[in-house]
């Protein structure tokens, strides 16, 4: 059921461009594309950081140290705009991220690196989840569809742009001045977001009294969620290698997610209750289903059909104009939402299945572009339906949890589909008739999840 909100009046502007809206919708764009360009740039200049830093394996521990502890920051940001509004959070969310990335700038070892990436993480995770919440409160509810899909698209043009921009900016003056370059853009964000702030400082809203309203409970759950994760993969990945402590290390992570999870998502979650809870873990299972192979897709293409770097990353190219084309739809087509849940789901299952068609002997790895433009059309429209539901479905002072159990459930859903298919190619192995082979099953496994949240949409009612 939706909670009645006095925020659901009839509003004067129907457009996120409008007069009122203008400046912060454009402030809000900015902060996303910081943060996406951020995320997509890494990658490109990790083999310089590790070279000058002296750290084999830098990549993957540094996106760890982000996931983690954005994961955490989720939560307290929530709670944090639901008990005192969402402008102090999301102010602290935009200066620790430029914080962390001019400590990543100026990072001398590896172990200061990680620390930067640790203090992005808190940043960008208080951020999005202000922003959410900035929306549900400052943008008439028919105009935050368009917002929704706006943070969507806002992703598209650093997917596209960011490695190569990251890479002539790395090969010109270094690696440091990737991270540097983006510290003044947060300047301009922050001016154009004073109005939106504002608002949100002299809006009077009443905390939640419920259990995911008490900071010391939750912070405890982001702190299990968080460390559970993150011993539940390492556990996973050394089950093939050192089975013992791996699987007392994969059971006590389990045993965490199960503590933290029970409460920061919405009760009854876990048991897909019908509404917002099942709502909430829609996103991850999109997360998980898209993310899962998506992460896969460059090393199948290269190691089994002998696809260059680039002509690799044509197909997650590609699949963020799909994600584009995805969300502008959404925002302009009505219906009921768990139907739109429900057909974004069947895309993304079909378009899995497509892909991993890509590494068969006889098929063109090509395969894979027109499969992952379907797959992000499917993300697009669906993340984005889940979004925008998700509030419409919150009580005012609980829009701050839920937009935080939104991102957990998102970010975990990924982190432990990328890990679990990790896993999967050592075990499996390396050559490359192997990686086929683990490509094959991971794709299986996620048809398997994206076909469960086709499934399992009509519980979003």
């Amino acid at each position: 059921m939706t909670a009645p909100k006095a925020l659901d009046a009839p509003h004067r502007s129907t457009g996120i461009f409008g007069p009122e809206y203008r400046t912060a919708t454009l402030g809000m764009l900015l902060v996303v594309t910081l943060i996406a360009f951020e995320g997509m740039s890494v990658g490109v200049v990790m083999p310089d950081i590790s070279k000058d830093l002296d750290a084999l394996g830098l990549y993957g521990l540094s996106f760890s140290a982000f996931l983690i502890a954005s994961l955490f920051m989720n939560v307290v940001a929530g709670l944090w705009s639901d008990r005192r509004g969402y402008p102090v959070p999301f102010m602290s969310g935009v200066v620790l991220f430029a914080a962390g990335m001019a400590l990543a700038g100026a990072a001398s070892s590896s172990e200061m690196f990680l620390v930067a990436r640790a203090v992005q993480g808190l940043g960008g995770g208080a951020a999005i989840v202000a922003l959410y919440v900035m929306i549900a409160r400052v943008y008439a509810v028919e105009v935050r569809p368009k917002a929704f899909a706006a943070i969507s698209a806002a992703w598209v043009v650093p997917a596209m742009v960011g490695p190569s921009v990251a890479g002539f900016v790395g090969s010109q003056w270094g690696w440091r001045y990737v991270f540097y370059g983006i510290v003044p853009l947060v300047v301009p964000a922050l001016v154009m977001l004073v109005p939106a702030l504002r608002m949100g400082a002299s809006g009077e809203v009443r905390p939640g009294t419920g259990a995911r309203s008490k900071p010391v409970a939750m912070t405890l759950a982001a702190t299990a969620t968080a460390g559970g994760a993150g011993l539940l993969l390492h556990g996973v990945d050394r089950l093939h290698t050192n089975a013992l402590p791996a699987a007392a290390e994969t059971v006590a992570g389990l045993a965490l997610l199960g503590y933290g999870l029970y409460r920061l998502l919405p009760p009854g979650a876990l048991r897909f209750s019908r509404g917002l809870p099942t709502t909430v873990l829609m996103r991850g299972f999109f997360s998980a289903a898209f993310f899962g192979v998506n992460a896969y897709i460059p090393l199948a293409l290269q190691e089994v059909k002998h696809f260059d770097t680039t002509a690799s990353g044509i197909a997650l190219t590609t699949g963020a104009l799909g994600w584009s084309a995805g969300s502008w739809l959404q925002s302009r087509r009505t219906g009921e939402p768990y139907k739109r849940i429900r057909l974004s789901a069947g895309l993304l299952t079909v378009a899995i299945v497509a892909c991993l068609l890509c590494v068969l002997p006889g098929v063109s790895g090509w395969i894979a572009v027109p499969a992952w433009i379907l797959a992000g059309f499917g993300m697009g429209f669906g993340m984005t339906t889940v979004s925008v539901t998700a509030m419409r479905q919150s009580p005012v002072h609980e829009q701050g949890a839920n937009s935080a159990a939104l991102s957990v459930s998102d970010q975990l859903g990924s982190a432990l589909t990328i890990g679990f298919g990790g896993a999967l190619v050592n075990v499996i192995g390396h050559s490359s008739g192997q990686i086929a082979t683990g490509f094959l099953v991971i794709s299986a496994l996620m048809a398997a999840i994206a076909l469960s949240a086709a499934l399992l949409a009509v519980r979003t009612r």
